[in-house]
């Protein structure tokens, strides 16, 4: 081949490099033992849901030695020590009283390992969120009535397992199968059995804790960490039709199921 061969090919080759658009990417991470989507979103800041879908996984599983690719930004931003909502909105381009309101947060207190959900900027500071015909407002007591129900079932998990379960319920209302309201839902009696625990065994009246009660505010805006799921059971649970059902995700000891 000759010199002016290769200049030739060496210029072409360059062209196609700049033209040839490439994703941009935080980083990438090579998977090793014990870790799972979460355990990665929640070291690099990002949702769960923004690491399946630049990846293509689909079914939350990941195998030791995979390299993933880790997003500019997610839908969430894990709290940093020093973060406050004002440096928060400026790194991501988000009004701090959107995600003030996009979280169900009254106060501007933060500690570290808290998850945000990041709302798009509507541009204007105060916007509720709402996504996917999801309520954006709803009553005091609806409120609590969902944390409540959160409390029982997920005090123990992660924050995003608390509003896994509130989206749960919030996705409930929209699906066919299922009743019309948070009410109903929550209450639903089928088959000679409550479809949640906690209001069979009496749990649903304790007061809800202060993170259930931001979770279920989140969930209300918008947020919805399963995208969609309306079934959720414990993973040590061995009932074969609900495990048959195609899986989300496994959020601390919850499985998340459509």
């Amino acid at each position: 081949m000759s010199n002016v061969t290769r200049v030739i090919m060496g210029f072409f080759i360059l062209i196609g490099a700049l033209v040839l658009p490439t994703a941009a990417f935080a980083a990438t991470h090579t998977v090793v033992k014990g870790e799972s989507l979460y355990i990665i979103g929640q070291n690099y800041g990002v949702s769960v849901n923004a690491l399946a879908q630049v990846n293509g996984i689909k079914d939350s599983l990941i195998e030791i030695g995979q390299k993933l690719n880790i997003p500019e930004s997610g839908q969430s931003y894990i709290v940093r020590s020093g973060d406050t909502l004002y440096r928060i909105g400026s790194k991501v381009g988000v009004n701090y009283q959107e995600i003030m309101s996009a979280n169900g947060l009254e106060k501007d207190y933060l500690y570290p390992g808290m998850d945000l959900y990041i709302p798009v900027s509507n541009g204007k500071g105060n916007g509720a969120v709402s996504r996917g015909g999801l309520p954006a407002r709803a009553t005091a007591w609806e409120v609590d009535l969902l944390a409540r129900l959160i409390t029982a079932e997920a005090d123990a998990e992660p924050y995003v397992g608390k509003l896994a379960v509130g989206a749960v319920v919030l996705n409930r209302t929209r699906d066919a199968n299922f009743p019309k309201s948070i009410y109903e839902v929550i209450y639903q009696y089928d088959r000679g059995t409550y479809q949640f625990e906690p209001v069979m065994n009496g749990w649903i009246e304790r007061s809800a804790t202060p993170d259930s009660i931001r979770a279920a505010k989140a969930t209300l805006n918008g947020w919805d960490p399963t995208n969609g799921a309306v079934y959720f059971f414990a993973t040590y649970v061995t009932n074969q039709w609900l495990w048959s059902r195609p899986l989300c995700d496994i959020i601390g000891t919850v499985a998340f199921t459509y």
